[in-house]
Order: structure tokens, then C-alpha cells, then sequence
């Protein structure tokens, strides 16, 4: 089993930024594809972004692109996810997920991934 704690969510202006982390414990990251995925308020889980098990790879849903970026440490334990110019509609619930296995695919439909974190609040304001 593995743990997941996201944190550095909070209130920002419109084109401002912010650094979410995914903290886990219980395992070490190192064997699990990661991912973020967003909810906002009576609207379906939505994928953001995941990253290889070794951070060689990743992918981002294209309303994201050239604006957020995932990384990993996995000396730290810790996936993050850098979000810069952030407009309204990227306000959210932001859960970060793990999928056990190295594997070169990266998923993204919420039920491939195994565990969840209890999620960090994004609001941005305009």
C-alpha cells in the first residue's frame, strides 16, 4: 500500500502560480507511474498530467500544455506538479494518483490508477 498527501494548493489571481507536491509513503515511488487529475464542482474527474515511473516521460491533457509540468523526486518520495499562468478554469480539486509497475504507457482514465490522495484545493480568481 502506498499513501499519498498532496499539498500547496490555495487561493491565486489569474496568471499567477502555484507548486502542488504529492507526498508519499508506505512504498517507495520509484516502481509506480504517477499522474494529477483535477475535479472541479459538479463536473467529472478530468486528467491533467502523469509521469514515468523514471520522470523520462510524460504526457499533459492539451488544456495544460506549455503552461503546467510534472516532475518527480524519487530520493524524496515526491511527485509535483508546477503550474504558472493559471486562469479560472483551472480551479479544482488537484488529486495526485499512482499506478503500480514500470510501464512505458501513462494512462489517462482515472480507474487505471490504484491509489489517490485525498486532494488539494485550487481556486484562481479572475
Amino acid at each position: 500500500q502506498v499513501q499519498l498527501v498532496e499539498s500547496g494548493g490555495g487561493l491565486v489571481q489569474a496568471g499567477g502560480s502555484l507548486r502542488l507536491s504529492c507526498a508519499a509513503s508506505g512504498r517507495t515511488l520509484s516502481s509506480y507511474n504517477m499522474a494529477w487529475f483535477r475535479q472541479a464542482p459538479g463536473k467529472e474527474r478530468e486528467f491533467v498530467a502523469a509521469i514515468t515511473w523514471s520522470g523520462g516521460s510524460t504526457v499533459y491533457v492539451d488544456s495544460v500544455k506549455g503552461r503546467f509540468t510534472i516532475s518527480r523526486d524519487n530520493a524524496k518520495n515526491t511527485v509535483y506538479l508546477q503550474m504558472n499562468s493559471l486562469a479560472p478554469e483551472d480551479t479544482a480539486v488537484y488529486f495526485c494518483a499512482a499506478r503500480f509497475g514500470r510501464y512505458p504507457r501513462l494512462p489517462s482514465r482515472a480507474t487505471e490508477y490504484e491509489y489517490w490522495g485525498q486532494g488539494t484545493q485550487v481556486t484562481v480568481s479572475s
